[in-house]
């Protein structure tokens, strides 16, 4: 049978590793995302896995994606395919495009509550678990030798229940296990001989993902449950202002992890979380010395006169070893976003900010708006039962003053570069204007510090002031020659950036680098964001009854204002945008 022949491959390939991407949102960031993919593909993963939204929110760009790595990469690909908001519909026209695109493997998840949803309820009450899902692929002749079928586990969950799970899904036909992302080691080994004291013998994949910034760190493990050793938020703690030495560390204990999951849990291979980047990855492997790495050209002096040293080379020598290494030099696509002195495989290495570039692949890698990591009750308990217009700018404004820890546009509170600009974000809102997105400038702070600072030690960073507000249609008309870009719920756009126009918000200058331009707001991205922006007063909405006060305002809100964005170019003068916005208008 087909599925047999990834079981052995996994059994012959000690040690093996795979790698995870999603869908990018924006076509440009799919096209850098191919090249990408292109690149890694040198390393000979056993496989690539493609995520899938809830409820095939993602599944053309998932198919696409799959189809690429299958067909013109010749990866084994494996296609996530999830019970959220699916019915059996949905999930046979899934396997067949699947088939259809020679993809043999799915990863059968129950999947996440949709987005705003605090439980997780069944659209079609025959998946209701991930058992139920490999259950139905393995009950149809069609797909039940095309497929080898994996589950998800969560080492974290040590309890018998989620132990008895996974067995279920095991007992169902399930070929093999990939893990949610951990930490603890220790706490991993323990879980394992507890899965294989319940009879569970098929192979174990752990999930890793190197750690890529200290605020995404924070961020998913928050919202995946993920338990941290003390030792590793010790180790963070001294060095999270420096993005550059936080991706180091968390290059260091990916494979310090690895290495102790293959020694002494007798782990054959690793699944590696990407987050669409690159760069880590490739240097965890190359740190556990599983794929070719590099040598290392250190620069000569160029003498006349040969001496015995090894940084020095005669002029005929070195002419030479130029000309191989520029025949040797490996050929890739380029990427749309990179510069011409940039590495195709770091120009996006440090997102910064709410949006980053939306040609990165990375993208959108996380819920712009806080997404699933806020739930229905903490919600309501946060801003409580709003029924006019001043109700809501008393929950903006206690926000701000950290009355409340959340709203249903921030996940956390209040961050303390905010905090510089409070007063004007304060003006603002009781004005009306209800604020949800915002940064200072900044005229080269150095890039350690603490709360403007990102990228290398050693390095500059600069950022013109943004805010980002809804306000009514008649207050848009008032600004609208001075806003950079503003649209409403249903599609309009307005702006004053031309056509392809890009607008750097936020870079830095570091030693030994070109110009990193890290937060970029243009056309596209503000499209692509808005879109999720209005689809929070929806979900926030949904939470009241239909007809309440509470739903028909914000229902209201919804339908009749407006998201505007500003960004003041001149980032010297930290007083511009808020004089512009405030005196003008």
């Amino acid at each position: 049978m087909t599925h047999l022949q990834t079981l052995k491959r996994m059994v012959l390939s000690n040690p093996f590793y795979t790698f995870e991407f999603f869908p990018p949102r924006t076509d440009q960031g799919f096209e850098n995302l191919i090249s990408r993919i292109s690149r890694l593909s040198a390393l000979n993963p056993l496989a690539v896995s493609i995520t899938w939204g809830a409820g095939g929110s993602t599944k053309d760009r998932s198919l696409d994606l799959a189809g690429v790595t299958q067909a013109e990469y010749g990866l084994d690909t494996v296609l996530h395919l999830t019970c959220t908001n699916m019915e059996q519909g949905m999930v046979d026209n899934a396997l067949k495009a699947a088939k259809d695109r020679g993809i043999e493997n799915i990863l059968a998840l129950r999947g996440d509550p949709p987005r705003g949803e605090e439980e997780w309820i069944p659209t079609d009450p025959r998946f209701t678990h991930g058992a139920d899902l490999v259950s139905y692929i393995r009950s149809l002749p069609e797909y039940s030798s095309q497929f080898c079928i994996g589950v998800a586990a969560y080492p974290d969950d040590d309890q018998q229940a989620g132990i008895s799970f996974l067995k279920a899904k095991v007992d169902a036909g399930a070929d093999f296990i990939v893990t949610q992302l951990f930490y603890d080691v220790d706490g991993f080994l323990k879980w394992v001989q507890k899965v294989r004291g319940a009879g569970i013998t098929v192979p174990i994949i752990p999930g890793i993902m190197p750690i890529q910034t200290y605020s995404s760190f924070l961020r998913l493990t928050k919202l995946c449950g993920t338990r941290v050793p003390d030792l590793v938020m010790n180790a963070l703690d001294p060095i999270r202002h420096d993005d550059q030495l936080v991706k180091d560390y968390g290059v260091k204990l990916a494979v310090d992890m690895i290495k102790r999951l293959t020694t002494e849990g007798g782990i054959p291979g690793v699944h590696l979380c990407t987050l669409n980047l690159e760069k880590s990855v490739q240097r965890v492997l190359e740190g556990l010395k599983w794929t070719n790495s590099t040598e290392i050209i250190h620069n000569k002096l160029i003498e006349e006169i040969p001496t015995q040293n090894d940084l020095a080379v005669t002029p005929s020598n070195a002419t030479s070893s130029a000309k191989i290494g520029l025949a040797n030099l490996p050929v890739v696509e380029g990427e749309a976003g990179r510069g011409e002195l940039n590495n195709a495989a770091t120009w996006d290495d440090f997102p910064n900010g709410r949006f980053g570039d939306f040609k990165s692949p990375a993208f959108g890698s996380s819920g712009l708006w806080g997404g699933p990591a806020i739930g229905h009750a903490e919600i309501i308990s946060q801003c409580g039962h709003p029924r006019t217009l001043d109700d809501l700018t008393a929950i903006f404004l206690d926000y701000l003053h950290s009355k409340i820890l959340m709203t249903p546009f921030s996940p956390a509170p209040l961050s303390p570069e905010s905090l510089m600009i409070l007063p004007h974000l304060e003006r603002l809102t009781r004005r009306g204007w209800w604020t949800v997105g915002s940064q200072p400038t900044v005229d080269g702070a150095s890039s350690s510090d603490e709360v403007v600072g990102w990228g290398p030690r050693a390095g500059y960073v600069f950022q013109k002031g943004f805010v980002e507000f809804f306000c009514t249609a008649e207050e848009v008309d008032g600004i609208e020659r001075r806003a950079s870009e503003h649209g409403n719920g249903w599609g309009e756009f307005r702006g004053n950036v031309p056509e392809g126009g890009r607008n750097a918000v936020t870079w830095g200058v570091f030693p030994g680098q070109e110009i990193a331009q890290t937060t970029i707001i243009e056309r596209e991205s503000f499209l692509s964001w808005k879109e999720e922006a209005f689809s929070i007063w929806s979900e926030w909405a949904s939470l009241y009854r239909p007809q309440s006060e509470e739903r028909r305002l914000l229902e209201s809100v919804r339908d009749e204002r407006w998201l505007v964005s500003i960004v003041h170019h001149d980032y010297r003068d930290p007083q511009a945008l808020w004089t512009f916005l405030c005196d003008e208008t």
